[in-house]
């Protein structure tokens, strides 16, 4: 490809697309974004230009996807909430998706999960499915990358382990905890992700994004614990017991901590595959360099949601 270009990225001013709109302005590559929040603080400056989505205007989504060649795809939601539903996440992508075709686009590199399928009792895997057979069925060339666990500085589910462990006299696990995670860094997936957006005319592919380390979650809590000096016991906890003091621990920090979809899916192995890892950066020697600061505050996925405007802090 050559500079002239146009790359676009949803939610460049958010987590994972901050990384992959990172990389590619790194290697002089012309970036847009799509994004919720078109006046939030960010590190790039004028050197990208901010569309809003506008899922209900289509027509002005194409002309913001006009002369894009790749689109790199992050959007969704964790979770269902009065304001943002996984069926509205799955309906906007679908519209995202017929918008890139109107206008052109050649290829899209779509963020998606380890073992989505559409007769999953999980909303979430089962929505993450419906998109994949769109984009298959689109005519587009594509790469879906599907990560399990993300970590990096600004993450959520490492770092909250992290403040829990540090606030909480014991840390529960669901269950027996021996269900497996293989966490990526978020800058390895931004890396993979880029990868697969320098030639438009590279094979349609699916790749497990998957790190170079395999816990199972007891291990990955335990690890957490080693790395940042905390002593703590770890017990095992019936996941409704689990689930109902997230909920009594996510009231107090005004957040949804966990849900029980992401219990049951945790716990049925679903952020676990038989494959070769697809990055390279450890999570135990990136919590050794983080030890310090992470978990030292909350990061609140409605606070990110509510405040459209400040930047995402790192942890």
């Amino acid at each position: 490809m050559t500079d002239s270009t146009i790359h676009a990225v949803t939610g460049a001013f958010g987590y994972s697309g901050k990384y992959i709109a990172r990389r590619l302005l790194a290697a002089n590559q012309r970036v847009v974004t799509l994004t919720n929040s078109t006046d939030r603080a960010n590190e790039f400056g004028g050197r990208l230009a901010a569309y809003p989505f506008n899922f209900d205007q289509p027509d002005k989504l194409v002309e913001s996807l006009r002369g894009v060649a790749v689109l790199y795809n992050t959007y969704w939601v964790r979770f269902n909430h009065p304001t943002f539903t996984h069926a509205d996440a799955v309906q906007n992508t679908l519209i995202l998706f017929e918008a890139a075709q109107r206008a052109g686009v050649r290829r899209i590199v779509h963020v998606s999960i380890t073992n989505p399928a559409e007769d999953s009792r999980l909303e979430y895997f089962r929505g993450k499915a419906r998109l994949e057979r769109a984009l298959r069925e689109s005519g587009l060339s594509y790469a879906i990358l599907r990560p399990t666990v993300l970590f990096g500085k600004e993450d959520i589910l490492i770092n909250n382990i992290a403040w829990a462990i540090r606030h909480l006299p014991v840390m529960g696990v669901f269950g027996d905890g021996q269900y497996r995670v293989q966490p990526i860094h978020v800058d390895d997936l931004a890396a993979l992700a880029v990868a697969q957006g320098q030639q438009v005319d590279l094979p349609d592919v699916i790749i497990n994004a998957i790190g170079p380390e395999s816990y199972t979650y007891r291990n990955m809590v335990a690890e957490i614990a080693k790395q940042i000096g905390v002593r703590r016991p770890i017990v095992s906890v019936p996941p409704a017991l689990g689930y109902l003091t997230g909920k009594v621990l996510g009231a107090f920090v005004d957040d949804v901590m966990i849900t029980p979809e992401e219990i049951e899916g945790l716990m049925s192995g679903l952020l676990y595959v038989d494959a070769p890892p697809a990055g390279t950066t450890r999570l135990s020697e990136w919590l050794g360099q983080n030890a310090d600061t992470l978990g030292r505050r909350y990061t609140s996925e409605l606070a990110r949601r509510r405040d459209r405007q400040g930047a995402y802090r790192s942890n």
